[in-house]
């Protein structure tokens, strides 16, 4: 059931729809370490496909179940891996609200694009799919509880040790 968007106070949806856009201009702009910092210090991060998720399969090709795991996954991209210079951008859909919480927080699904570019190659296209997110609240400031990537291919790329 989709909740009405009257269910939801208007400051809480531009709150939302700035956490998402703040959230792609972090991985855009190659600000990695800031990342961890948009979860919630017990949160779940996983990236799926479409398949698996209409399967209601919980496995995951990166999965993580707190910030403290985000931010190892950022120090294990700078420190142990060597991968080609590349940079992404993002482009997002408007979050819609699916449902409300018990707790208070908000369900949305968040259609997402994102394309690569590697140095000396052309602009191609890396992801699509959407995000499923449970956004809570802290301190009134809106975070990922919860945050499933669902890719639309069942092709993963190499690069997907980067966030989506």
């Amino acid at each position: 059931m989709i909740a009405s968007i009257s269910d939801v106070d208007k400051d809480k949806i531009f709150g939302i729809m700035q956490l998402q856009a703040s959230y792609a201009n972090c991985i855009d702009e190659d600000r990695l370490e800031e990342w961890p910092a948009y979860f919630l210090e017990k949160c779940n991060y996983m990236v799926t496909n479409a398949e698996n998720y209409a399967a209601h399969m919980e496995a995951g090709v990166i999965w993580a179940d707190s910030r403290a795991m985000l931010a190892d996954r950022v120090s294990a991209l700078r420190e142990a891996n060597i991968y080609e210079s590349h940079s992404y951008r993002h482009i997002l859909g408007i979050p819609q609200v699916r449902r409300l919480s018990e707790s208070g927080g908000i369900h949305t699904e968040t259609p997402f694009t994102v394309i690569r570019v590697t140095n000396g190659a052309q602009t191609e296209l890396f992801a699509t799919g959407k995000y499923v997110d449970l956004i809570e609240y802290a301190d009134e400031q809106p975070m990922f509880s919860q945050r499933l990537v669902v890719c639309d291919s069942n092709t993963i790329d190499t690069l997907i040790a980067f966030p989506i």
